[in-house]
């Protein structure tokens, strides 16, 4: 095949993709709207499935990579109340299969396997159209243009190329999520430190929680969980940290201070972050010389899998459009049967995520954890 490809977005999904067209020789060009690789954080700990995200990597070539990156001992997990009792703690004894990386290095694994120039930074997509024939016009804010013959949407929640394909529109999931950092925890936050453990904590009660991991380094990463209405946090990014951070601490007023402090000592002003998703089951009709993967085609709660499937779309893509290199339509309506599938299979983990902080928490969790434990 040498039809060029164009991705949009330089996330985890869309430089599988690349990277495994890269390998069968054939050409793409990624365009990013962020200025440069180091210009945002990219999220902390991902755990990589055996089926998806380490398949994703054996078909892009990068698995021994992959293996440079783990951080041992981090596939232990402890559940706590908001008294700071801890209700479950199951440490990493070495047998599990998802071994933790820190997201952003991952990805400068996956930038750093493609030739030089493959993503174009600072190109923030304005507007796509139909050019007719498969043919699609992609434009940017710095009033460049591209005209792509074959266009891949890997463009995340707020894809600019979902529209050519479908009136789906995310839809606000009923909880929003601060993240907070704190670094060195063991020698400035000895407290937050022996709470969270080696690995990852879940401190949850009705209503709320704090999913926190420990990181390279010493770093504490945390996301505050709260179930509220949309017009709970309209406005919050507006106002300074200081102002966020008492207004999200309040909702955790009377938890143990060692679980506080991963709020209220945070030190890089806190992200909020409000969850959407895409209406379950979503799907479109095929359309000539265009498709999406990741979250722009089934962004869903943060369910353990998201980073995995994209990575999965992303080089399963790239194996179709090598496999068929005299029908890039085929190729596409492969990739989208395969992809639909796996999106469905696991919405069902979408309530691991409500779970967590339902009305029964921490005890329904804990329910789930302990169950599934005694299954294996």
């Amino acid at each position: 095949m040498t039809t060029p490809v164009t991705v949009i977005g330089a996330g985890l999904g869309g430089l599988a993709l690349a990277r495994v067209l890269h390998v069968h020789g054939i050409p793409a060009t990624v365009y990013e709207a962020e200025p440069t690789p180091d210009a945002r954080r990219q999220g902390g700990l991902l755990d990589l499935h055996p089926h998806s995200g380490q398949a994703a990597l054996e078909a892009a070539g990068l698995i021994e990579e992959f293996r440079k990156l783990i951080l041992p001992g981090r596939e232990a997990y402890r559940v706590m109340d908001q008294a700071g009792n801890v209700l479950l703690d199951l440490p990493d004894d070495g047998t599990g299969e998802r071994p933790e990386v820190p997201r952003g290095e991952l990805r400068q694994t996956l930038l750093d396997s493609l030739p030089a120039g493959t993503v174009r930074w600072g190109h923030k997509v304005t507007a796509v159209r139909a050019l007719g024939e498969g043919r699609h016009q992609v434009d940017f804010a710095d009033n460049t243009t591209v005209v792509a013959d074959l266009l891949i949407g890997a463009d995340g929640a707020w894809s600019r190329v979902r529209p050519l394909l479908s009136e789906a529109a995310p839809e606000y999931f009923g909880v929003c999520s601060v993240e907070t950092f704190l670094f060195d925890a063991g020698t400035r936050h000895p407290a937050s430190a022996g709470a969270v453990g080696a690995g990852s904590l879940f401190a949850l009660a009705p209503g709320s929680g704090l999913l926190a991991h420990r990181e390279g380094g010493g770093t504490l990463h945390t996301y505050a969980q709260v179930k509220k209405p949309e017009d709970w946090f309209a406005g919050l990014d507006t106002i300074d940290a200081a102002a966020l951070t008492v207004r999200v601490a309040k909702e955790f007023d009377g938890w143990a201070p060692e679980l506080t402090a991963l709020i209220t000592d945070s030190d890089t002003p806190p992200a909020l972050r409000p969850i959407f998703t895409l209406p379950a089951g979503h799907r479109w009709d095929r359309v000539p010389g265009v498709t999406l993967l990741g979250d722009a085609a089934h962004l869903r709660a943060p369910n353990g899998e998201g980073a995995n499937l994209a990575m999965q779309d992303g080089a399963e893509l790239g194996q179709a459009l090598a496999a068929y290199p005299g029908d890039a339509e085929a190729a596409l309506a492969a990739h989208e049967q395969a992809m639909f599938a796996r999106a469905a299979a696991v919405e069902a983990d979408d309530g691991f995520y409500t779970i967590m902080i339902d009305d029964h928490a921490p005890h329904s969790l804990l329910a789930l954890m302990t169950g599934a434990e005694q299954d294996a």
